[in-house]
């Protein structure tokens, strides 16, 4: 029994002094783990200084560009409300009558289908310059329609009265700036659209050069359109103003001082 008692208690020192061991392990573990943590916390700190700085970096490159080489800016047009002119027009108009024109003239007719459009024709939207300008409404038929025209009436009047001249400009340099965004923001786009004029397998240019048919150049603008809003739900922009046809509005919402998180 007494050689029985001492076996059983040389194992419990055994057990006692591998108990500490192991304490003494968990607790160099936990200081390792704690300085592990405090060492994780000091770089996510200075990994969010980083990116905040990066995003200020972003923010301040964006504007500039935005500023200096494609400013962009809203162009009203002289046309009036009906509700505005009514009372002088025709004292007998009814007031539905005045609200059904001011629907009408906020609904646009656009491939196929009736788009309400609060804007309208009553505003553009220019890029790099007053000349350059596109219409809010995302309603660019005046180009395809031109290019179909031209292929049956010939004269200098037709190049001079072009309006595919300012609205291919005018998306050749939203393409331009779609595309440095892009890179400032390390965004990927979904759309490839090349904004050089260089002959490649895919052809020219979508917006410059050689005129487009109706399909290349609705399916140019879709693509166009697709990446700004993608570059939009990137930077986080209010999804209540954009618009999927208001191709320089939705970036004019994106480049804003306004957005939040532009660069981000």
């Amino acid at each position: 029994d007494t050689e029985g008692l001492l076996r059983i208690k040389e194992e419990n020192q055994k057990h006692y002094r591998r108990a500490q061991r192991h304490q003494e392990k968990k607790e160099k573990i936990q200081r390792h783990n704690r300085k592990l943590g405090d060492l994780v916390e000091k770089k996510s700190y200075e990994l969010r200084t980083q990116y905040e700085h990066l995003a200020n970096l972003r923010r301040a490159h964006i504007l500039e560009l935005t500023s200096v080489i494609f400013p962009m800016e809203e162009v009203k047009t002289s046309m009036r409300d009906p509700a505005d002119v009514s009372s002088e027009s025709d004292n007998a108009m009814t007031s539905s009558t005045v609200s059904k024109l001011a629907e009408a003239r906020r609904t646009t007719y656009l491939s196929g289908r009736w788009v309400c459009d609060d804007h309208n024709g009553d505003t553009s939207i220019s890029i790099t310059g007053p000349w350059i300008i596109l219409p809010n409404n995302g309603d660019y038929s005046a180009y395809y329609s031109w290019v179909e025209e031209k292929k049956t009436t010939q004269g200098p009047d037709m190049e001079h009265n072009n309006p595919a001249h300012t609205i291919s400009a005018a998306l050749c340099y939203a393409t331009q700036l779609v595309n440095t965004l892009s890179l400032i923001l390390d965004v990927n786009l979904p759309k490839k659209l090349c904004n050089r004029q260089v002959k490649t397998q895919q052809g020219n240019h979508e917006f410059c050069g050689e005129n487009l048919s109706r399909h290349r150049f609705t399916r140019a603008v879709k693509k166009l359109n697709a990446n700004i809003l993608h570059l939009c739900f990137s930077q986080h922009v209010n999804l209540d103003l954009l618009h999927p046809l208001h191709t320089l509005r939705n970036l004019m919402y994106l480049v804003s001082p306004d957005t939040e998180n532009l660069g981000r």
